[in-house]
């Protein structure tokens, strides 16, 4: 693993202040081993917590009004963190591309056991679902299964979208419950507590 105080070489604009570059030195030397290794807890990686790094510092280089930032040090961490943040959902994507690479082959394999529990499964969700009031059952339904967005079933419900999202949250929360093995009651009082 790398030494985070290793320091790489600060970004400066070709023409750009003399005075911003200085402000920004000055924050890479007072501030850029903790910014590493505030990143390395989050990425779990150096070189990508440097890589981070060194794109927090260039989007501080490119400021248009840098008088509009008065605390560059938490404007640097807070980019920092949001680049990070980034970093972190790009890989779980490509991760789950991945995965997705994988998934035909596991579909084409529907062996007679695979099919069995297939349709247990889906019994077994049915019934669950039969278990919800009314409405939950008809904003589940058309969100998950008929993919329908939440302003689409606030207006075909005549309810507000807020209360669609509720609706279809509090069923799959239900639902998780109750796949876990709580009964109806105590699964429904969870939801609502």
């Amino acid at each position: 693993m790398s030494d985070p105080r290793a320091q790489p070489e600060v970004p400066t604009r070709s023409g750009g202040s003399s005075v911003r570059a200085d402000e920004v030195s000055k924050l890479f030397r007072d501030h850029n081993r903790a910014l590493v290794l505030f990143l390395v807890g989050r990425l779990k990686d150096v070189q990508v917590a440097r890589e981070v790094a060194q794109e927090a510092y260039v989007r501080l280089l490119q400021l248009e009004a840098p008088g509009a930032v008065s605390f560059l040090r938490s404007y640097l961490f807070k980019v920092a963190s949001n680049l990070a943040i980034d970093r972190l959902r790009q890989e779980r994507a490509r991760t789950r591309l991945d995965l997705g690479v994988e998934m035909p082959d596991f579909l084409d394999e529907a062996t007679p056991e695979r099919t069995a529990i297939a349709r247990d499964e889906l019994a077994i969700l049915g019934s669950l679902v039969a278990e919800l009031p009314s409405k939950y059952q008809e904003a589940f339904r058309l969100h998950r299964l008929e993919e329908r967005s939440f302003e689409e079933i606030a207006q075909r419900m005549g309810i507000k979208e807020r209360m669609v999202r509720r609706y279809v949250a509090n069923a799959l929360l239900y639902l998780r419950l109750r796949r876990e093995g709580l009964t109806a009651n105590h699964a429904w009082r969870q939801v609502h507590s």
